[in-house]
């Protein structure tokens, strides 16, 4: 069996995840559209793609997926997923299994402004979200929203251009340099798709902050939910977290499955504020927080590949041990040179 991972970029542990699962039964391979992306070090084969929204990028990975008998394509970045979604059929004909959720469900994840449209709509709890500076002033006015409040794209990741603003003049600012910043950022492929309406204003919630990874099998039926209670972030991702064991955040973990039915695995980030459980973000892919689950015995990677296999999958497989306590670490490795 042969995986492919597409925009690898720096998951390295994802690409050993895998490798170790095969245990020498197939062949992890890497794919990204820069060359120096460190995951490279580790994969059994890898190959610099077009950029994601190149009309050659699709041709260019069915080619390869034939080329090397690819069973099945992981993405493990937000803007590679719609693409992907959208073409899942085109590789299925060529017997690629594309592990991603519908298109449409990915469209949730990805626009902040559908996911908060989502949750509210399901009954869930979220930050008070707007698409518009008009009505966010309005909000503040009429004692809706109040500052500090968060600047943010409507289709970001990690924390690339959010702020926040302390008061109505820095709101201006922050809005306008958050419009500036998505344009000069990978970000302004997906915010095309609506350039006034790209840059969302978010009440800030103060809390214990949550990361959860909903787990579901290929064909998007429930298996578990693990909860992580973080204790430090860096550029919007998990440096350290403890899993614990919180019933209320598992059930809503499995009310997201049931709704969104998605495939493998959904990073969700979850806010405690005065004992409400307001979710934040989801994102239809492996996140930065899985090593967390692993360290703590969850092994979705060998799930996928005994799904993929037909094999049973146990539950000790996605059942953590909680109270595990992980931080990450920074390592330096060394590669070639890109040329000039």
């Amino acid at each position: 069996m042969n995986i492919l991972l597409t925009s690898a970029g720096r998951r390295s542990y994802l690409v050993n995840y895998f490798k170790k699962a095969l245990n020498g039964d197939g062949e992890v391979h890497a794919a990204n559209s820069s060359g120096i992306s460190p995951a490279f070090i580790y994969a059994d084969k890898t190959v610099v793609t077009p950029i994601i929204y190149s009309d050659e990028y699709i041709p260019f990975l069915k080619k390869y997926c034939v080329e090397n008998k690819i069973d099945a394509i992981i993405s493990l970045f937000d803007i590679d997923l719609p693409v992907l979604a959208a073409n899942r059929e085109e590789f299925a004909k060529i017997g690629v299994n594309v592990i991603v959720a519908d298109k449409d469900k990915v469209e949730i994840c990805n626009d902040k402004w559908k996911t908060f449209l989502f949750l509210k709509e399901n009954g869930f709890n979220a930050p008070e979200t707007f698409i518009s500076l008009e009505e966010a002033r309005s909000a503040i006015k009429n004692g809706r929203l109040k500052f500090p409040v968060m600047v943010k794209p409507r289709w970001g990741m990690g924390s690339i251009a959010i702020y926040e603003a302390e008061n109505e003049q820095e709101l201006d600012v922050f809005y306008n340099k958050t419009h500036r910043n998505i344009l000069k950022s990978y970000l302004k492929y997906e915010s095309k798709q609506d350039d006034d309406a790209c840059v969302l204003i978010q009440e800030k919630l103060d809390g214990q902050e949550y990361g959860m990874d909903v787990i579901n099998d290929l064909d998007g039926d429930y298996r578990h939910t693990v909860v992580k209670m973080k204790y430090a972030m860096r550029s919007g991702e998990t440096d350290s977290a403890i899993t614990v064991d919180n019933k209320e955040l598992r059930d809503i973990g499995g009310r997201l499955s049931a709704l969104l039915k998605h495939r493998g695995n959904l990073d969700v980030d979850v806010i405690i504020r005065d004992g409400v459980p307001y979710v934040l973000e989801m994102n239809a892919r492996f996140g930065g927080g899985y090593p967390f689950s692993h360290m703590a015995g969850v092994n979705l990677p060998q799930a996928i590949v005994n799904w993929l296999d037909g094999r049973f999958v146990p539950d000790y497989l996605l059942i953590e041990e909680t109270g595990v306590f992980s931080h990450k670490d920074i390592e330096i490795i060394r590669m070639e040179a890109p040329a000039k």
